[in-house]
């Protein structure tokens, strides 16, 4: 394999991890609030700290390395246009992310320290704060996604 071929594959590889960790443990932690129980959101909100960690932080990692690789071997300046809005929409999904993760351990730490049952009203206002951040960071991903495919001529 050339080195444009390995770095197109890891560049898909990081983004598809990237963005289904991120949906695949958003889930996970509005399915588990939903049911409304300390113990749950708190077994759920370690595994989902554990997955930030462990596959959405390296993806985030890789991915803006491969593009850069990606870009150089392609012969785009760095300057394009539409490099420029990814690396915009990268750092917002970035400044999302951060906050989200300070968030989880917040609330996975408030519902270890309740007794089982209700989720503590303050792990509940948390939990609205990291939803409403998710959306920007989503968003921003997607975004990412179709500029990295479709690569429009913006000016």
């Amino acid at each position: 394999m050339d080195a444009y071929l390995l770095a197109k594959t890891l560049h898909i590889l990081s983004a598809t991890v990237l963005f289904g960790t991120g949906i695949g443990t958003a889930f996970q932690m509005v399915w588990a609030m939903r049911g409304d129980r300390a113990e749950v959101v708190a077994g759920v909100g370690s595994g989902v700290v554990m997955a930030d960690w462990l596959f959405t932080l390296p993806a985030g990692i890789a991915q803006p390395a491969t593009g850069l690789w990606l870009a150089h071997l392609a012969g785009w300046s760095l300057a394009e246009p539409w490099l420029i809005l990814t690396y915009a929409l990268y750092l917002i999904a970035f400044a999302a992310w951060v906050p989200v993760v300070a968030l989880q351990y917040r609330i996975r730490d408030l519902c270890r320290a309740a007794p089982p049952g209700p989720v503590p009203p303050e792990a509940r206002r948390l939990y609205r704060l990291w939803v409403l951040l998710g959306w920007p960071g989503f968003g921003a991903l997607v975004a990412v996604i179709w500029l990295m495919v479709s690569k429009p001529e913006l000016f």
